[in-house]
């Protein structure tokens, strides 16, 4: 296989005394923007996602290994290393999920190879992910996300921006997007086209996806993306079991993880059955690279988790680490005759102002992802939502 930009010789990391709270904060965030791009790029066949993929992979191991430097410096006494060991499991998990999302994005680039039907067979709900270089004539240029009020206007979201060799990551409302910042957009397709157009000048042009030739291939490129939504949730939930010490989401963490075994079985099954009757069945060989690589995702949330599923306490750096930000995840079950048993959630659950935004519903062995407008609470649902604090702890009483 050709060389790619990841495999430059690797460059020397030495100790240096740096903030683990901010290491472990800059992982979480890189790992999951890496899930992204790797995605996406995948999806819709764009080099230029993947080369940011490799680039941030890079980025990733150093990340890693200055964290492992740190951890082994604050270890003191036994106390110490026991509360550092769920730490240690987020380190490993983080650079688990960026060497495959590395491996995702080396299909793109290799020659691996993804049949022509992919991007036919995927879900219309798969949000564009997209790159644009701000142009220095852009109507954005040097104003702040508030003031251009992008996400409200179109839908589009500003997930991270490349400004030069660094990485802001999750731009807040203030942030000023300047000429020749690159940003990463997010959103649907009959928006994000003209966002990146008024960003960099450029006109956007969307692939006409071809139509899908085979029924077993479309089938196990739908699990494929079942696949990446739940190692997605798995690896959310896994971040939250450890940065709130809270044992139920590690559960949840493990339920998903079963899942996504079960699922990367019926997609083999499906995937041979398509090779059978396609006409390059080689063509195919990229998405069994894609299944492998998503299974160890779901693996390595449940690496970062299994820290805090075996009982052990979460050291104090973490919880300085957690209080970065206002939100969190929390895993309710809904109690029979509480206010959340029949409640739709485009109600509000139950009002707007409650201000909750529900991932995911377990209910006995399935899930639903990303609940529509259709989706009602039942007594028994076991449901992952994410919100304020405060929002959080009245969600809790009207569960009970």
């Amino acid at each position: 296989m050709a060389g790619f930009e990841g495999d430059a010789p690797a460059e020397r990391v030495g100790y240096e005394p740096i903030s683990v709270k901010e290491l472990l904060i800059e992982m979480k965030d890189t790992s999951e923007l890496l899930i992204d791009l790797a995605y996406s790029a995948v999806l819709h066949g764009s080099e230029e996602l993947a080369r940011e993929v490799l680039a941030l992979e890079e980025r990733m191991d150093r990340l890693q290994m200055r964290a492992r430097m740190s951890l082994l410096m604050a270890a003191r006494n036994p106390d110490e290393v026991e509360a550092l060991a769920p730490v240690l499991g987020l380190t490993a998990g983080a650079d688990r999920i960026s060497d495959a999302a590395g491996d995702i994005a080396k299909i793109v680039l290799g020659d691996i190879g993804l049949p022509e039907a992919m991007r036919a067979a995927l879900p219309e709900a798969v949000e564009t992910l997209v790159r644009g270089t701000i142009a220095a004539d852009s109507p954005y240029a040097d104003r702040t996300l508030l003031d251009i009020n992008l996400e409200s206007e179109t839908g589009v979201r500003v997930i991270a921006i490349r400004r030069g060799d660094d990485w802001l990551f999750s731009p807040v409302p203030e942030t000023t997007l300047r000429p020749d910042d690159r940003l990463l957009l997010r959103g649907p397709e009959r928006t994000v086209g003209e966002v990146y157009e008024t960003a960099t000048g450029e006109d956007y042009a969307l692939p006409d996806p071809p139509e899908p030739a085979v029924d077993d291939l479309e089938r196990a490129v739908n699990s494929v993306v079942l696949m990446k939504n739940l190692s997605e949730l798995a690896v959310d939930l896994a971040y939250g079991s450890i940065l709130f010490d809270d044992d139920g989401l590690a559960e949840e963490v493990r339920n998903l993880e079963v899942e996504v075994d079960a699922l990367r079985s019926r997609f083999e099954a499906w995937l041979l059955g398509a090779a059978a009757d396609a006409d390059d069945p080689v063509a195919l060989r990229g998405l069994i690279h894609l299944g492998v690589s998503t299974e160890v995702i779901s693996d390595a949330a449940l690496d970062i988790s299994e820290g805090v599923r075996r009982g052990l306490s979460v050291h104090p750096v973490v919880e300085l680490a957690v209080r970065e930000s206002d939100e969190i995840l929390v895993r309710v079950a809904v109690a029979e005759g509480s206010q959340l048993d029949g409640e739709r959630v485009a109600d509000g659950i139950p009002t707007a102002e409650l201000g909750m935004n529900v991932l995911a519903i377990r209910r006995g062995d399935d899930w639903v992802l990303t609940p529509d407008a259709d989706a009602t609470l039942s007594a028994g649902d076991v449901v992952i939502a994410k919100g304020t604090r405060t929002s959080a702890a009245e969600f809790e009483e009207l569960a009970a």
